[in-house]
């Protein structure tokens, strides 16, 4: 493998999307205000936090994976599906399978400034950090896998349009049903089991399980279940079913 291209396209891609506008926005902007906002409103926690900012921390975390990993790259990606990127770059000597590692990368160095600013400006706000900081790591890095498979097979199954419509779409559900900055506690019946299907709840929920101070929960076992399937199942799909021209 060409490892020098690799790096080069990583830093490409990276620099890329830190001077799209509508990128920053939705990975940075969007998380950071959801945070500081939310965290200003009496009883968005639901009972057992100490405060709002020890629900949204976690449920931010998630936020910024779900923006990252499948927004900005679906909607990059299909971009440049849609206008023959792919293809000559698939033709060089970096490789497909180079440019996919690229472009992990890529998100992986997004999440690293997101998780940054995100801890920092949670702390300020009056969040304790805590030793489950490096689990949520690692339950970060599943879901970005997941929701990176769940991106690259909008990308690569749909027109670009469409991919920016269904991506743009889906955050915004997801950040409803995905308990991130309202309790799933609060949905109704219906939608808060169909909720709990989907990876962005899981992914939620888990990172609550290891930095939540909540009293009386344990770590939701089921939740990292879902979420490792969501894991295999979303990146198998895109494998499968990515087409590399429209």
């Amino acid at each position: 493998m060409n490892t020098r291209g690799v790096v080069a396209q990583a830093r490409t891609e990276l620099t890329l999307t830190l001077r799209r506008g509508e990128s920053l926005i939705v990975t940075l902007a969007i998380p950071l205000g959801v945070l500081v906002f939310f965290s200003k409103i009496d009883g968005t926690a639901p009972k057992g936090y100490r405060s709002a900012v020890d629900f949204l921390v976690p449920g931010t975390l998630a936020l910024a994976v779900m923006s990252a990993a499948m927004v900005s790259l679906a909607i990059a990606t299909g971009f440049e599906r849609r206008y023959g990127v792919l293809k000559r770059l698939g033709a060089t000597p970096l490789t497909r399978s180079g440019l996919l590692i690229a472009k992990t990368a890529m998100v992986l160095a997004l999440e690293t400034l997101q998780f940054g600013l995100i801890i920092g400006v949670g702390i300020a706000l009056g969040w304790h950090a805590s030793i489950g900081v490096l689990a949520a790591v690692g339950i970060m890095l599943l879901g970005t896998v997941a929701f990176a498979g769940f991106g690259m097979l909008l990308a690569g199954t749909l027109r670009a349009e469409a991919t920016l419509a269904l991506a743009n779409g889906l955050f915004l559900v997801l950040l409803f049903l995905g308990g991130m900055a309202y309790p799933l506690e609060k949905l109704p019946a219906f939608l808060r089991d169909l909720a709990k299907a989907l990876p962005a709840a899981n992914l939620s929920e888990c990172l609550h399980g290891v930095l939540s101070h909540r009293v009386g929960q344990g770590f939701p076992t089921g939740s990292l279940v879902m979420l490792c399937m969501w894991a295999v199942v979303l990146p198998t799909l895109a494998a499968r079913w990515f087409r590399w021209e429209e």
